[in-house]
């Protein structure tokens, strides 16, 4: 039985502005985090990606802090007190945006800070003085030692999609920022899966904490239709357009395992005229934030994405994902298929399968515990009646003598040739050979010149200048080498 925010009791501010949001009933995820952290609990809680997990530690944190709300305007008397951490720029936006929306009838101050940008915007909105902050590692350390924000006054921390945290290597970054924070707090650590890693970082940094788990661990959701193709590596783009098109796919992500296949890709997508663009890590912040808010426009098709944009953002309704390379890691399928199906809506996962790719499927069927069928596909090409001449002209490069015969008999059908007797019969006849053209060229000699064969037997001149050249100029006296002076 589905909850209702009603029934939590939040402040008039909040609940006014999720009413303003359409939010209504809780997430599973929502309604069993949310009463726990409410009685300042720490919490580790899994759930799959899209489930509402920002709203599920967000609005708990904003309800007890709105009960200690400063309404003055010094700075000084706007510490920071909650904390949220996020292994990307583009969640660290996402999650900082909803925040805002949350607390946007009341007094408290937000503002996110992450790589990429220039620090000076961002320390102008520290110095003003905020009460949650949303941030990557990284950045926040550049400002811990900037002296640009003190730490020493946290009530709450956030560890947001902790095990992408630990994938990128951000574990001792946050062993830093954890020592900057008060001994005595409230830790919410969330991940899509609970690995050993995770368990290990939680058992360090949380103090006796609740566990939520409202989906098996690494399943995939029900509502996503998987297919799996087996596709050579040439085919697999004519094999993705021909999908988009029998589909009627209206957007998509499109997962490419590295940042220069996933640039390639989409140039020649776009190319070909489908509305695509690119997010990967070598895009600056401001054209990956472009290329976001496109696609959620609906000014863009497709979105190729290496797997900075596989976990957590927020875009709805998103009929489709392909997984144009299988992940390297088999938990990272989870979390690409996780963009589509979300909060109940049907979608689409479509991976295409080569042959090298046998490890890394049987690493996904362990994960899942479930066996993946491969499925073929015909291309539309194959489909097609094959064209003779330019088969015949495939065959002739590569050397196939049946192409080639096609290629004559095509000829003959087309023109027939006469017979070998009645080709040779209408030849035009030759004309008898002449011997005054056929007696070969042979320049007059002058009077005093020597035949050929005499000037070839006498050995010629040694010269250092090329054959070529019949006269050499006077070299000046001056430039005449001397002859060497002997020794005295």
């Amino acid at each position: 039985m589905t909850q209702s925010f009603s029934e939590l009791q939040l402040s008039p501010n909040l609940a006014r502005a999720i009413a303003e949001m359409g939010y209504e009933s809780m997430t599973p995820i929502q309604a069993q985090a949310i009463p726990v952290v409410l009685q300042g609990r720490d919490v580790m809680g899994a759930a799959q990606t899209g489930t509402g997990k920002t709203a599920a530690f967000s609005l708990p944190l904003l309800q007890r802090m709105l009960k200690h709300e400063n309404a003055s305007t010094s700075p000084a008397r706007h510490p920071v007190r909650a904390l949220v951490l996020l292994p990307t720029r583009e969640l660290a936006d996402q999650v900082a945006d909803q925040i805002k929306q949350y607390a946007k009838h009341t007094q408290l101050r937000s503002t996110v800070v992450f790589g990429g940008m220039d620090m000076k915007p961002q320390t102008l909105e520290l110095k003003k003085g905020v009460e949650v902050l949303v941030a990557t590692p990284g950045r926040l350390l550049d400002h811990i030692e900037a002296k640009n924000c003190v730490l020493n006054q946290v009530e709450y921390v956030v560890l947001d999609e902790a095990d992408r945290m630990l994938d990128i290597g951000f574990l001792p970054d946050l062993q830093r920022i954890l020592s900057y924070l008060p001994k005595t707090r409230t830790t919410l650590l969330f991940s899509a899966t609970f690995s050993p890693e995770i368990k290990r970082l939680a058992s360090s940094y949380l103090q006796d904490p609740i566990t939520i788990e409202v989906a098996r661990s690494n399943a995939t959701a029900s509502t996503v239709e998987q297919h799996f193709y087996r596709v050579d590596d040439d085919d697999k783009r004519q094999t993705l357009k021909q999908i988009v098109k029998e589909r009627g796919v209206t957007q998509a992500f499109v997962f490419v395992n590295s940042k220069l296949g996933c640039a390639r890709l989409a140039r020649s997508l776009e190319r070909e005229g489908l509305k695509t663009t690119a997010l990967h890590g070598d895009k600056s912040q401001d054209e990956r934030l472009k290329a976001l808010d496109a696609f959620k426009k609906g000014e863009v098709d497709l979105l190729v994405c290496t797997d900075v944009a596989a976990r957590g953002l927020d875009i709805k309704d998103v009929p489709a994902v392909f997984n144009f390379d299988i992940p390297f890691n088999a938990e990272d399928y989870v979390h690409r298929i996780g963009r589509t199906g979300r909060a109940g809506a049907s979608g689409l996962a479509v991976s295409f399968v080569s042959g090298k790719d046998t490890r890394l499927m049987a690493d996904i069927e362990k994960l899942i515990g479930k066996k993946l069928e491969l499925e073929a596909l015909e291309l539309e090409a194959d489909r097609k009646p094959a064209g003779r001449f330019n088969d015949g002209q495939r065959a002739w490069r590569e050397g196939d003598d049946e192409g080639r015969r096609e290629i004559r008999q095509a000829r003959e059908a087309r023109e027939p040739r006469e017979p070998r007797e009645e080709r040779r019969a209408s030849r035009p006849a030759r004309a008898p050979a002449d011997p005054l053209f056929d007696k070969p060229y042979e320049p007059a000699l002058a009077a005093d010149a020597k035949p050929s064969w005499e000037a070839a037997a006498k050995p010629a001149a040694t010269s250092r200048l090329s054959p070529n050249i019949k006269s050499r100029k006077k070299v000046p006296a001056l430039f005449k080498a001397s002859a060497p002076a002997e020794n005295t």
